[in-house]
């Protein structure tokens, strides 16, 4: 069943059009990951209007290919320019960038663009195997379970999103304020709309994307007066194939950040953290670490395959359990809502021909990917030789269509620009986003949830404890929550004894025992 299922979705995925589709959501998607200010996200937010009358299953191919795109793209900038065009790339600049000094940009992107590759492939084949077995499992969920992974997954961001926990929870929180706006549909009371009629409806997610993450970045950029100098590299398929013949011996990198790849999109991680932690795993296992820095193609392996692994695993727990594992896949889990469908389990058994063609387009996204970017380097490389004076306007003039586009209406240039103040002072005071979008995301989802585990269970929250794989759940969401507080007890713990020193009567200290005595004089 599973062979017919893949062969079903590799049949709408090379539809001619599908393949179109395809095409142009790469060329775009590698356009919004060279230009910084622009993002993987943002770029799904600001074409998301567009795709309203167009097929679900194009639709959701014309996003994912975008997406696909962006992840080629940033590596372009890192490597030529030393200018992250993703947040994820900035691991992939450590090595790149004095690769193309060192006159080896070709190699360094031949060897970038083939790692994301196979990162991509490899979450993709994880996810044609396990997707249909996680959503069997999720077809026996019910409200206090969905509830309970909703709060695993905040929890997560808090404790396992590896910068500071308080600040991710303070996102988290402001971010279920700003899903609260609006009129609820229970009780029919209008919440914090402090008498404006516009805010009956609420702040629409899609609007709120584009000004977090595209306006927020502009005013960041212009701020640190970003400007393009970088190396010039020619792309040809002598230096291609001799690239890929010395890969083979990176195999370990590429198992390794595989897995770290695809455990930190699962869950709500992320490509960023995936990339720093598989390339500092590179670094501590390899027997030139001194390499690292200066120009080691090892170092480019790594962190672009676990940002490919991360990307594409991002979409297994939003089209099977209906949580997105990246803002991105935020943004496009608003899509398959805007489009009638219902992300979760259940999408398996109604639509199958979707999730089976989105899957399939993973495939053969990447594979056309991967043949653009090789082909197109120098075209994306010259995008940047124009002045950021002139490619500044034009991001904004685009963030401003995409937000007018999605209810035709001013109020919502206004609440992209107010989230755009919003994004950069997060970026300042160096808060995450990815928090505050899903939140605003999964508000309203986590709300509802909630209040029919309440009515279930006549008011009482032992519902989450009595139910055992909602207990489950529940258990790990708080230990997720709590793990930031338990580290800095144990941090703290181990400070305090380190500075006592041995305790009274408790003996020399074991290297004083294992010395050798003195020799003594024999008479």
């Amino acid at each position: 069943m599973g062979f017919e299922n893949i062969v079903l979705g590799f049949h709408i995925a090379i539809t001619p059009f599908n393949l179109l589709v395809a095409v142009v959501g790469i060329t775009l998607g590698t356009i919004i990951g060279v230009l910084p200010g622009l993002g993987g996200a943002n770029g799904v937010a600001i074409l998301l209007p567009l795709t309203f009358r167009m097929p679900p299953t194009s639709a959701i191919i014309l996003l994912t290919s975008l997406y696909w795109g962006a992840l080629f793209g940033g590596a372009i900038t890192s490597v030529l320019f030393n200018i992250p065009g993703e947040p994820w790339s900035v691991a992939t600049t450590f090595d790149g960038y004095p690769l193309a000094r060192q006159g080896k940009g070709a190699q360094a992107l031949t060897a970038a663009f083939t790692s994301s590759f196979i990162g991509a492939l490899f979450a993709t084949l994880l996810i044609t195997f396990f997707a249909p077995l996680l959503a069997d499992v999720a077809l026996h969920f019910g409200p206090p379970e969905f509830f309970a992974i909703q709060a695993l997954t905040f929890s997560s961001f808090v404790g396992l999103g590896g910068g500071d926990p308080v600040k991710s929870f303070i996102s988290i929180v402001v971010g279920l304020i700003l899903a609260a706006v609006g009129l609820d549909i229970v009780t029919g009371q209008l919440r914090m709309t402090f008498g404006l009629t516009p805010l009956m409806s609420g702040f629409d997610f899609i609007v709120a994307v584009i000004g977090l993450f595209g306006i927020g970045e502009i005013l960041v950029s212009v701020e640190e007066g970003l400007k393009f100098d970088g190396a010039r590299t020619k792309m040809n398929l002598r230096v291609v194939f001799d690239t890929w013949k010395t890969m083979g011996r990176y195999w370990r990198t590429f198992l390794r950040s595989c897995i770290i790849g695809f455990w930190m999109g699962f869950k709500p991680g992320g490509a960023t953290p995936a990339s720093f932690m598989a390339y500092a795993f590179a670094k501590r296992a390899s027997k030139h670490p001194e390499r690292f820095g200066k120009g080691e193609i090892e170092g480019v392996v790594a962190p672009e395959t676990a940002a490919h692994a991360a990307g594409v695993a991002a979409m297994l727990p939003m089209i099977t359990l209906g949580i997105p594992g990246s803002p991105t896949a935020a943004v496009m889990f608003g899509g398959l809502i805007i489009w009638g469908l219902q992300p979760g389990p259940m999408l398996f058994k109604e639509q199958p021909d979707f999730v089976w063609g989105l899957i399939a387009s993973m495939y053969t996204g990447n594979i056309i990917g991967v043949l653009m970017v090789l082909a197109f380097v120098p075209f994306f490389a010259a995008i940047l030789r124009l002045p950021f004076a002139i490619l500044t306007p034009f991001i904004v003039v685009i963030c401003a269509i995409g937000a007018y586009a999605v209810h035709n209406n001013m109020i919502d240039i206004w609440y992209m620009i107010i989230f755009g103040v919003i994004g950069y002072v997060f970026k300042k005071l160096d808060y995450p986003l990815a928090p505050l979008v899903l939140a605003l995301v999964l508000g309203d989802f986590a709300e509802n949830a909630l209040r029919q585990s309440l009515i279930m269970s006549q008011g009482t929250l032992l519902i989450f404890f009595r139910r055992p794989i909602a207990a489950a759940i529940t258990v790990l969401a708080i230990f997720f929550l709590a793990l930031p507080a338990i580290t800095m007890w144990r941090r703290r713990r181990e400070q305090r004894r380190a500075a006592a020193g041995p305790a009274p009567g408790a003996g020399p200290p074991i290297a004083a025992i294992r010395e050798p005595p003195e020799p003594t004089e024999i008479r």
